[in-house]
């Protein structure tokens, strides 16, 4: 199954959380949200008065055999607005990159908006090592420099699969302001501080050709005291200006924080968060089995799409008869046609972003 926390019930996921805050957004300032947001933001504006749709930065990350399922969930979250970066690590073939690649450069939607990247030298990532926290930030520096204007960067796995259409996503997100942080979290690290933090591990990801494992070293260390551990979900929807810090560190902590992860097991779930509940500025801001007939039930139900097609939305004019993609026909790309899972999305939107649950339970 895959791997991302349910954000905003998007993704198809069977990650299980901490008892931290799940999906907690973080704001960078608190005098811009009061009491009165949630109901005059969320809720519909008159068409004249709609705000610009928001840009979503993707980065979808796989291994060896998940080529196809990669190519699927591409399509199922693609949007022309949207930017996108594709990886498939070391461990996957040459053949198997070849074909991702051929796919990204060759589909005539993705040509006509050149909004798809494919990481071309493949990273050698340990999924419980650094390496993949270094990967995620190789994709976002990609899409900082290439990507053009974006708002929000979600990182996914091959295997995650959204549950509602981009448009759905789009219209709901129009409404919210662009700083805010979408991410698991706690600093109750429980277990995880004998376990994880104590040790220190070597990840030969960082320094060899071929995989390895990670392995430990026999002396332990201190819990941190120049900085407070957060763990959480290592799946999280970050807007750009966080981003923007974590790849440039203007005050050294994530490039401090970086280095003391790289002997942390399974930094994923611990890097972002630590940074961001550490860092004045945002402090308070803030997988699914490969052909699973599940995820053609969601195509049917749910997103409206047809095998090897793009989730339809507003920018899709063609028809459907005779099994046609609608998506083959492009309209205005900033017209969004929402849709049921607008109303969800608002409905747990309004529910975090509430008096109980948005100020008080923020880096806690």
């Amino acid at each position: 199954m895959g791997s991302l926390v349910s954000l905003f019930l998007l993704f198809l996921t069977t990650i299980t959380t901490s008892d931290g805050i799940s999906v907690f957004p973080f704001h960078r300032s608190f005098s811009s949200l009061s009491s009165k947001f949630v109901e005059t933001k969320i809720h519909p504006l008159p068409i004249s008065n709609l705000p610009p749709p928001p840009r979503f930065a993707y980065v979808i990350s796989g291994s060896a055999g998940d080529a196809n399922m990669l190519k699927r969930t591409l399509q199922a979250l693609y949007h022309p607005n949207n930017q996108y970066v594709v990886h498939l690590d070391r461990e996957s073939s040459t053949q198997e990159r070849l074909d991702l690649s051929n796919f990204v450069k060759h589909h005539p939607v993705f040509l006509r908006f050149g909004n798809v990247r494919m990481i071309s030298k493949a990273n050698l990532v340990t999924y419980r090592g650094p390496t993949m926290v270094a990967n995620t930030l190789h994709a976002a520096a990609i899409l900082l420099r290439e990507g053009g204007d974006w708002d929000w960067f979600i990182n996914l796995s091959a295997s995650d699969y959204p549950l509602v259409t981009q448009d759905d996503l789009l219209h709901t997100f129009s409404y919210l302001p662009r700083d805010l942080n979408f991410i698991d979290h706690t600093s109750d690290i429980g277990w995880k501080e004998f376990q994880r933090a104590k040790p220190i591990i070597i990840d030969p990801g960082l320094y060899m050709t071929k995989k390895a494992d990670v392995f430990w070293i026999t002396q332990r260390r201190s819990v941190p005291t120049a900085f407070k551990l957060f763990t959480g979900s290592a799946w999280m929807a970050l807007s750009r200006p966080f981003i923007d810090y974590t790849i440039w560190g203007w005050d050294n902590i994530p490039r401090t924080v970086l280095m003391y992860y790289a002997n942390f097991i399974s930094s994923p779930e611990g890097y972002f968060h630590t940074v961001i509940c550490n860092s004045p500025q945002f402090l308070n801001t803030t997988k699914v089995p490969h052909e699973d007939p599940v995820l053609d039930k969601i195509d049917s139900e749910l997103l409206s799409r047809g095998p090897g097609m793009f989730t339809p939305g507003g920018w899709c004019i063609g028809s459907r008869e005779n099994g046609t993609d609608p998506c083959s026909a492009i309209g205005n790309t900033t017209v969004l046609r929402p849709g049921p899972g607008a109303k969800r999305l608002q409905s747990l939107i309004s529910s975090l972003l509430s008096n109980e649950n948005f100020q008080p339970r923020q880096c806690k």
